[in-house]
């Protein structure tokens, strides 16, 4: 993103000089694929790219290492895919030995339904379909599982009969990256039944999750919100949100529904306000964190960067510079950024995520860059769900397989990027004014009346 070949090459020659996943050690399914699965599909493609639009990031004598790395590892989650009655993966994998013998039946929606796109990538770069029709199998599967009233999914599921264990539905943590990918799958590989998951998705946690008035901008009552429910009954679990759901904004900007995005993203900014950090969880009925760390997240600043891109309003900007000078004031430590301990006391942990460096700064230089390569008309990149970048390619979009499923001789059935249309949201990017590119996003009273809801005044 920077530009930096050398230092990019000198990465990538570390890597695949010194990392080997023959290990005994036991991960997690969901963080291997986004963070190393997802980095290492990323910087192959990055380095195979005929076009080369960062400066030139090719290796010499480079032959496929980072792909056969991909592959490695990929192959080790397999077994977690074996042996469950419904298809959703075990959560956890030993990458010598397979599922560790005491695994837990127990997965969260998120971290079994969010695999496709790294899977994806991989099955279409290989041409070979296993690993994707694992993912999508697995996506399937949650789908089938989503209440019969209300639409909606639970958020922690058990793999063999089925049974949702935790029932709560919202936006946050063990849901969140769900919603993402089925919109980001089908942006890559255009499947149209990612897009009609996710309108049939988008639609139910419309009906079901927001609170507050219709539009963000106009008209009476509280600002939108949207909360925790049971997904059978669609009634309120609790009255906190937390600070992963600040993705939301983010992936409204992508399916167009701009105008509701500004409204949830000025919430959580005003949380951020209010703290210098967004807790990870905030209690809106009490006005407190219920739980006040902060590690870091990036969340509050995709979501920025994503409605900077869209609106171009300089409030974007601003945004940027205070979550820049926050982290800078309350996280900086001796050799690196620390998570918070504690968002009022400021007290810090020793501790940095892998995320820290792949999203959260790779989001607020981006939002600065107005000139980087990856804003140039005629590239166009989709950001995986750790911040890993992959070209929107022709290649992604053509499977060798005809039915990734059997028996669905649908499936196959593509959209061009041109006809992609979302259902039932209140708005899109057209509603954007000139004139309101030089205006605050939101209306000043309806900005009064959030930070009010925050405490902030």
């Amino acid at each position: 993103v920077m530009g930096n070949s050398s230092e990019f090459q000198k990465a990538v020659k570390l890597v695949i000089d010194t990392v080997s996943f023959d290990k005994d050690s036991t991960v997690q399914v969901f963080e291997a694929t986004i963070r190393v699965l997802g980095s290492l599909l990323s910087a192959h493609i990055i380095i195979t790219d005929t076009k080369q639009p960062f400066g030139d990031m090719t290796i010499k004598d480079y032959d496929n290492e980072l792909l056969h790395m991909a592959h490695d590892l990929a192959v080790r989650l397999l077994p977690a895919f074996e042996n469950t009655k419904t298809g959703i993966p075990y959560p956890r994998v030993n990458l010598k030995k397979g599922v560790p013998p005491d695994s837990h039946n127990e997965t969260c929606t998120a971290g079994a339904g969010s695999l496709l796109v790294e899977f994806g990538i991989l099955s279409r770069l290989l041409g070979d379909s296993t690993f994707e029709w694992v993912a999508r199998r697995a996506v399937k599967a949650l789908w089938s599982l989503r209440s019969n009233n209300t639409g909606l999914l639970g958020n922690v599921v058990n793999i063999q009969t089925g049974h949702w264990v935790g029932k709560q539905s919202g936006l946050g943590a063990g849901s969140d990256s769900f919603y993402e990918y089925l919109l980001k799958s089908y942006i890559l590989f255009g499947e149209k039944e990612d897009l009609d998951m996710f309108n049939d998705a988008y639609r139910n946690i419309q009906n079901h999750l927001r609170r507050g008035r219709e539009a963000c901008n106009e008209g009476e009552g509280d600002p939108p919100l949207y909360v925790n429910v049971n997904m059978f009954t669609g009634q309120l679990m609790n009255t906190w949100i937390d600070s992963l759901q600040a993705f939301f904004p983010g992936l409204q900007v992508l399916i167009g529904d701009v105008e509701d995005a500004i409204c949830l993203h000025a919430f959580y900014y005003a949380i951020w306000k209010r703290y210098g950090a967004l807790p990870e969880r905030y209690n809106w009925q009490l006005q407190a964190p219920d739980v006040p760390f902060y590690p870091l997240r990036p969340e509050l600043v995709e979501s920025t960067y994503l409605l900077y891109q869209a609106t171009k309003n300089p409030f974007y900007l601003h945004v940027g510079m205070d979550i820049l000078q926050s982290l800078e004031k309350y996280t900086k430590a001796k050799c690196g950024y620390a998570t918070l301990h504690h968002v009022v006391e400021k007290t810090k942990e020793d501790r940095m995520e892998s995320f820290f460096l792949s999203e959260t700064c790779k989001y607020l230089y981006l939002l600065f860059d107005e000139e980087n390569p990856l804003h140039r008309s005629g590239n166009k990149y989709m950001f995986t769900t750790e911040g890993h970048i992959v070209s929107v390619d022709e290649r992604f979009r053509n499977s060798l397989w005809q039915d990734i499923l059997p028996g669905e001789e649908d499936s196959a059935e593509k959209i061009k990027p041109s006809e992609f249309k979302a259902v039932n949201f209140s708005s899109n990017c057209n509603r954007v004014p000139d004139e309101r590119r030089y205006l605050l996003p939101l209306k000043s009273n309806y900005m009064r009346q959030i930070d009010r809801m925050v405490g902030l005044i």
